[in-house]
């Protein structure tokens, strides 16, 4: 049986760019939004930095691949209808199953429509193909919610996206456990590097040292480029706005959590762009044949 070494070998050859296809500007930038450990906010960081992103003008749809969880809509207070497993199996179209959201934005529930992947007959498979087609040309940036820790389906998604953020916090144990996400990534070279956003500091004093620690044993031990994106610093309103299922950006939008999820929103639109290719057809061809 193949296993999931040898599924992330064949991943990295597929993941080479034509020379010149790094700058494409057709499809979306498929971002996957991932942790070490559960916890640690990583849903919450992809909802608001969802709404900022479209704040700026960007098209944006958010894919929760947590798979078996659904908390992307329990954050935004939405409960759809149907999710991905439908358009796999129920037939169902994309613009069926995609739920609108605030401000524009619009989120598909994974549901278990991944976990059988691997089974998947060639009209199945079809289907999901033209499915995820569908976000081709009607956004600006997939936001991909992963699950937490190294499982099969954890990294097919982080390395079928095109970029990569990881979510930690000062806890020890949150950062063992994203270094260890990392180490698989560079291990297998799928990504050249990774943002890193840090949730839940006490002070920026805390919030840059846990990130130069990040980025200074990714960088000797891995060889790894670890780019600190942004702090989020402790804050009554995060948990409050988890309570009453509204995002803190739009709870309290001139709060120091919403400018600072601006402010990582802005970078990446502006700022540093990874040398990847855009769209949607690399990312569900290679994630299919990670998982398949």
């Amino acid at each position: 049986m193949r296993d999931q070494a040898h599924n992330l070998r064949v991943l990295t050859r597929d993941r080479r760019v034509p020379a010149g296809e790094e700058y494409r500007a057709a499809g979306p930038r498929v971002v996957a939004v991932t942790s070490g450990k559960g916890g640690v906010g990583k849903t919450s960081l992809v909802v608001n930095l969802a709404l900022a992103l479209a704040h700026l003008g960007q098209r944006v749809v958010v894919f929760d691949a947590d798979l078996g969880l659904a908390n992307v809509e329990v954050l935004l207070g939405i409960s759809p209808p149907h999710t991905l497993h439908d358009v796999v199996f129920g037939g169902k179209s994309m613009e069926e199953v995609l739920v609108p959201g605030p401000c524009g934005i619009k989120f598909i529930s994974g549901g278990s429509g991944f976990q059988e992947l691997a089974n998947l007959d060639t009209a199945q498979r079809e289907r999901l193909i033209r499915g995820l087609a569908y976000f081709q040309h009607q956004a600006d940036f997939l936001l991909v919610d992963t699950g937490a820790g190294i499982s099969r389906n954890v990294l097919g998604f982080v390395a079928a996206s095109q970029e990569v953020i990881v979510v930690v916090t000062p806890e020890p144990t949150s950062l063992t456990d994203a270094y260890g996400l990392i180490k698989v990534l560079a291990k297998f070279k799928v990504h050249s590097h990774a943002y890193l956003v840090v949730n839940r500091a006490l002070d920026d004093r805390e919030a840059v040292q846990t990130a130069h620690k990040m980025e200074m044993v990714a960088g000797r031990f891995l060889q790894f480029r670890v780019h600190h994106l942004g702090s989020l610093l402790e804050d009554g309103v995060v948990g409050q706005a988890v309570k009453v299922q509204q995002p803190f950006v739009l709870l309290q939008p001139h709060g120091a959590a919403a400018r600072r999820v601006a402010e990582m929103a802005r970078y990446l639109v502006e700022g540093y762009r990874a040398p990847a290719a855009r769209g949607i057809n690399g990312f569900i061809g290679r994630l299919v044949r990670l998982l398949g």
